[in-house]
């Protein structure tokens, strides 16, 4: 009983330790791999046919050009012995050579003899010896005397030297003769057809993965605030209903925006009657101080409800209004412009020009509101724009105020919510300026993040895409 749950214990620790090893190898591997949809598929269908390739090779030079190369050594071993065996029946020097000749010009076997030497002690080295062995295991399985031989010293011929006697027979064949010499073609044909079918492949993938990657732009677009009218489903049957249900979701969204929108025009539309009612009625009743309290909370409230209405309707402003190119310092330098007439301080520090696609009154009003902000709560705004890598800008608006703490940064983009604490109650405001530049930079595909300022004041960072 120990020894089996001993046993299986070691499985498992053998296993997991493999598991987190090879998980170990793929995360090495990671950052070698394409990122790209097109890049991996090539990936995948490159790394098959390179195999294949290498097995196929393989599998060729061992097996067809060994018994080729066999063949042919043996036909060339059995010509070599016979011709050991006539010169050594030869009685003359005369007959001897008539003997080579005959080798030269029947057989192409080029015979000299080296009187009172010895074959090399060692074999020649050899950097691919597959087909070299299998020469040497012929020569020897048919000759008996010691001999030496050589497949890489001419380029045309192999040499082959046999110890008879005190001489050394040194024969010269022609590689052709010897070796399978037309390896090559098959190689050359393997590789003329895998890069065919490769291109064909990468053509038809290609063409399978542009309407992935147009649902990828479009989607990137509708995510940035920009309209994407030219957008239609094609591809694949997948694809296509990836395509359609986003069309569907982006009309639905609309759809919600604008009934939203229109829901709560009403309602402001149906409490603006009673509440112009009510001032007239107030109007006629003189300037009692208990009248003028009451002037100031319907003035508070219709404040409220233009303010719920602009929120309302900043979604359908921005699904609206179309992206063209604005340049920002342009558009800075106008909010600069009304802060000044409302007496409030705003610095715009950045470049002289920065033209991007933006939706303008959205991106106007997000700037405003948070310039606003910076001078509602503190004595001046400074506004900074700045390139970010990898096409991104930044646009920071920063006041000298108290701040916001860390802890409740994202509670202030709360829509309808005021903070009790690092903001003055008394200061007015419906809680919508912060929650409104929001919807506006993610609009454009953007996002606004809170920091604390180099002065101790809040700072808002606008994100941006370009």
């Amino acid at each position: 009983m120990f020894q089996t749950v001993s046993r299986a214990l070691n499985r498992n620790l053998i296993y997991r330790t493999i598991r987190r090893r090879w998980r170990a190898f793929f995360q090495w591997l990671k950052p070698y791999f394409p990122r790209t949809l097109f890049g991996r598929s090539i990936l995948i269908l490159v790394l098959p046919v390179v195999l294949m390739q290498v097995v196929t090779t393989y599998i060729y030079m061992e097996r067809y050009s060994e018994l080729v190369t066999r063949r042919l050594s043996a036909a060339v071993a059995g010509e070599l012995a016979n011709a050991i065996t006539l010169i050594g029946e030869a009685t003359t020097a005369l007959d001897q050579q008539r003997v080579m000749d005959l080798m030269k010009e029947n057989q192409g076997l080029e015979i000299s003899f080296e009187s009172n030497t010895s074959i090399p002690s060692s074999p020649p080295f050899l950097l691919f010896s597959l087909l070299s062995d299998t020469v040497g295991s012929e020569l020897r399985s048919q000759i008996d005397y010691p001999l030496w031989y050589d497949t890489t010293k001419y380029p045309s011929h192999v040499e082959i030297q046999v110890q008879l006697g005190e001489d050394v027979m040194v024969v010269k064949v022609r590689r052709s003769r010897i070796l399978a010499t037309n390896w090559h073609i098959f190689l050359v044909w393997l590789g003329f057809f895998s890069v065919i079918f490769l291109t064909i492949s990468i053509l038809f993938l290609k063409n399978q993965i542009r309407p992935i990657q147009r649902l990828a732009i479009a989607a990137e677009g509708f995510g940035k605030g920009r309209d994407v009218p030219d957008f239609r489903p094609s591809g694949a049957t997948e694809v296509r209903g990836a395509a359609i249900a986003f069309i569907d979701m982006k009309n639905r969204l609309n759809s919600y925006v604008t009934q939203r929108t229109e829901m709560l025009a009403g309602v402001s539309h149906d409490l603006r009657t009673p509440i112009t009612r009510m001032k007239l009625q107030l109007a006629m009743m003189g300037n009692d101080e208990a009248i003028e309290d009451l002037k100031s909370d319907l003035a508070e409230m219709e404040y409220m409800l233009d303010e719920y209405l602009a929120f309302a309707q900043s979604d359908t402003s921005q699904s609206s209004e179309t992206s063209q190119e604005t340049d920002l310092m342009e558009l800075l330098s106008e909010i600069q412009s009304d802060a000044a007439r409302k007496d409030q301080k705003v610095e715009v520090r950045g470049p002289d020009q920065f033209v991007m696609p933006l939706r303008r009154l959205a991106m106007k009003r997000c700037i405003t509101n948070l310039v606003n902000n910076a001078c509602t709560y503190g004595t001046r705004a400074s506004v900074r724009v700045t390139e970010q890598p990898n096409n991104w800008v930044e646009i920071e608006v920063s006041d000298n105020g108290p701040g916001i703490p860390e802890a409740r940064r994202e509670e202030a983009f709360l829509p309808f919510h005021r903070l009790d604490v690092g903001r003055n109650l008394d200061s007015g405001g419906s809680g919508l300026g912060l929650a409104i530049a929001r919807d506006a930079a993610r609009a454009h595909g953007g996002e606004i993040t809170l920091g604390e300022a180099a002065s101790g004041g809040l700072k808002a960072t606008i994100s941006l895409p370009t």
